[in-house]
């Protein structure tokens, strides 16, 4: 996979390498004082390498700076094997580069800042020194791989590009350098730490490890790459438990080793997790060799993975058969593979795949792992690891920060009305929606109550029975004037206007069995206009008796004009005027903003008031505006011929029952509007069935009591008396 990177690289230049001549150089491999690598060939790719680290120290001449070597890196040895490799497939195949022999100059950079200076001037201009020789190379560079350290990429960045040589980096994993607009000539084939840290971030909610400790060197590069780990565990909801950091050269020491073993036995079953590929296998071994790989613990491993960033707008597949691309951003489309470490009986090291996250994918399918395939220590606990400075919330609480500490630390607070918490440890509590309501723990979310006057309640029962009681008591009523239609008290009180003023009444009452019962669309409208229309026409018939027992009065004075109003016709047009206006007002309503049933869930908490909307509490106050107006007319009319010669005192009860029905519907206005829910419909219900039996009693109890037990002043020769005195 290795030689893929470069075999790319000069495909792109294999038009400008066909119009150099073929020549026949020597291919050998020429060591120059141990830190220069140079091969001819028609082509020059410079490279520097770092298998050594090392330091400047002074030589017994004092004027002479020699390179101390300090560590040794194998791994970077199997780079440079590998960069050697691809080179000699390519000379050796007659398909990739004919005629084109590509040449080598690599540079040991030791990671001393003087050495890369030197080194990339001298691939830069060609040149190099042999034992008492100094060479110049005419070949042109291609591009320019190198393992600097992050700063040191960015800096010599600048002495590249003024060429335009691609600067092609296996090491550096600055954000910034990705600016392809900034960068244009850096290509770099690690990964990017943004994706790396989003996976290990994703991994550690997988398995709900939120208690993270974190060992890693202290260079520079790790530095900033633990800082972004640590910024993408705390975004997942988990807590650094500790941070180690050792230095990256010269190996891990007892007395850290120690001090690392204290912080894991300390820690709650902590996650661990090494950083940087130079050192993290050997670090390993080291936690082998000392025991610290505990019993229940979770040790993850972050190295570098073997993506490669080619050049722009590039697709090609890899060894493994993956496409790889560049997206927008200038990062390689590619993913990680999640290792499943294992150690061997014979203390070797395996590794499986047991998932992977690609960044690129769409959301959802980011991060897959086969939880079946993952080998586990035998007394490992799957028990997610918990700080030691907090509880976990149970369902119901939530979190509530500790101001000045860890994320993860935190105390549990019962969530507010109205809301639930259906998981551990959840961070805010969500609203039920509008038709639910939160149960007594506070975990889940139920129906709320459904409520509306139903005929199956007490309260339901008792204003049905009621209401059917004084109907069939004004049905009653109704057939004993029938019965007695001739007597002289049924006939002095007009007695046709009787017969409707009783069968309004019933309809009275039947129209309060309306607003009992779930409410639709259909029984909200009638509700509100047959309680109109029925009451208007009650109290017209009311006004009509009232105005009748006047018109009875002056029209028996000799010479008066109203004789030729006595008679039916006069009350039977004001009860059909009056109750005329009544319909206008609410056909005009049911065609301007109908009433309509309507769902209230903010009225009471945890119910759901099921009630009818008056649409228009305009049109609603009109229409009992406008039976006040028949009533107080009637009222007032019968008040002034209180006094006036009566056979059967009619005005007198007018009165009295006039004065009963303004008192309860006075009485209605400040209950109704104090009351809600179904206690606002049995308060309209109970004021029509009170105003109605008080219309019924006042005006036709007396008349009945007559009829029924009084039958002697139920004649013309009671009433003949009753004038003349």
């Amino acid at each position: 996979m290795r030689a893929y990177p470069l075999l790319i690289l000069l495909t792109l230049y294999a038009d400008i390498w066909k119009t150099i001549e073929c020549k026949c150089l020597p291919l050998s491999l020429v060591a120059l004082n141990g830190s220069y690598y140079y091969r001819h060939g028609d082509i020059i790719i410079g490279g520097f390498i770092q298998e050594f680290n090392g330091q400047l120290t002074k030589s017994s001449d004092i004027s002479v700076l020699e390179i101390q070597i300090t560590e040794y890196f194998a791994e970077n040895t199997y780079n440079f094997l590998a960069f050697m490799f691809a080179v000699e497939e390519i000379n050796n195949s007659s398909a990739l580069l004919p005629n084109i022999t590509l040449g080598l100059h690599l540079a040991e950079h030791f990671r001393i800042i003087n050495t890369i200076t030197s080194a990339a001037l001298n691939i830069l201009i060609g040149q190099f020194s042999t034992i008492n020789f100094k060479c110049n190379s005419p070949r042109p560079v291609a591009a320019i791989i190198e393992n600097f350290p992050a700063d040191e990429s960015y800096r010599f960045y600048d002495t590249f590009q003024i060429y335009h040589y691609p600067q092609i980096s296996y090491t550096s994993q600055h954000l910034y350098m990705s600016d392809t607009d900034k960068f244009p000539y850096f290509y770099r084939t690690v990964p990017n730490e943004m994706h790396l840290c989003a996976g290990i971030g994703k991994l550690l909610k997988h398995f709900g490890w939120n208690w993270v400790g974190i060992i890693s060197p202290d260079d520079d590069r790790s530095v900033r790459a633990v800082q972004i780990l640590r910024e993408g565990i705390e975004r997942s909801g988990g807590c650094i438990a500790f941070h180690e950091a050792f230095p990256h050269h010269g190996g891990i020491t007892e007395k850290q080793i120690n001090k690392i073993q204290t912080l894991i036995l300390e820690s709650s079953a902590v996650t661990i997790l090494y950083f940087n590929e130079n050192f993290v296998f050997e670090v390993h071994e080291e936690f082998r060799f000392y025991s610290l790989l505990i019993p229940g613990k979770v040790f993850i491993i972050i190295d570098k993975i073997e993506l490669h960033r080619y050049l722009r707008n590039l697709r090609f597949k890899n060894g493994l058969g993956e496409e790889m691309y560049m997206d927008e951003n200038g990062d390689l489309a590619i993913g990680y593979d999640i290792l499943n470490l294992l150690h061997m009986p014979d203390k070797s090291w395996k590794y499986e795949i047991v998932g992977n996250y690609n960044p690129h994918a769409p959301p959802g399918q980011d991060f897959v792992i086969d939880e079946k395939l993952i080998v586990w220590e035998s007394s490992f606990t799957k028990t997610p690891p918990q700080p030691r400075c907090s509880p976990r919330c149970h369902p119901g609480y939530r979190k509530l920060l500790r101001e000045g500490e860890p994320i993860c630390c935190y105390d549990c607070i019962r969530c507010a009305k109205g809301k639930v918490s259906n998981h551990t440890d959840m961070d805010i509590c969500t609203i039920c929606l509008e038709d639910q309501w939160p149960n007594q723990k506070r975990d889940a979310c139920i129906p709320k109550v459904i409520i509306f006057l139903s005929y199956e309640e007490p309260l339901g029962i008792a204003l049905t029975s009621i209401s059917l009681f004084f109907l069939l008591v004004t049905v009653v009523i109704l057939g004993i004037f029938i019965y007695y239609r001739d007597t002289p008290i049924v006939r002095a009180n007009n007695r046709d206007l009787s017969y409707i003023f009783l069968i309004s009444l019933m309809l009275c009452f039947l129209c309060s069995l309306a607003f009992i019962g779930h409410p639709e669309d259909v029984t909200c409208i009638l509700r509100q206009t047959t309680f109109g229309i029925t009451f208007s026409i009650t109290l017209s018939s009311i006004l009509a008796k009232t105005i009748t027992v006047v018109m009875a009065f002056h029209a028996t004075k000799p010479g008066s004009k109203l004789r030729k109003w006595m008679g039916s016709r006069v009350s039977n047009s004001i009860v059909l005027s009056c109750s005329l206006i009544q319909t206008i007002l609410c056909l005009s309503w049911l065609f301007t903003a109908p009433p309509f049933a309507y769902l209230n869930m903010r009225s009471e908490i945890g119910t759901i008031l099921i009630e009818c909307n008056e649409g228009s509490a305009i049109a609603f106050y009109c229409v009992l505006g406008y039976l006040g107006f028949l009533a107080g007319v009637s009222f007032i009319i019968a008040f002034l011929a209180r006094n006036l010669p009566d056979s059967f005192n009619e005005a007198k009860y007018i009165t009295f029952s006039m004065l009963v029905f303004c008192s309860v519907w006075i009485s209605f206005i400040p209950t109704y509007l104090s009351t809600k829910g179904k206690y606002m419909v049995a308060v309209e219900i109970f004021a029509i069935l009170a105003s109605s039996a008080g219309l019924l009693g006042c005006i036709f109890f007396p008349k009945c009591y007559i009829i029924l037990l009084r039958p002697e002043r139920n004649s013309k020769k009671y009433l003949t008396k009753t004038i003349l005195t």
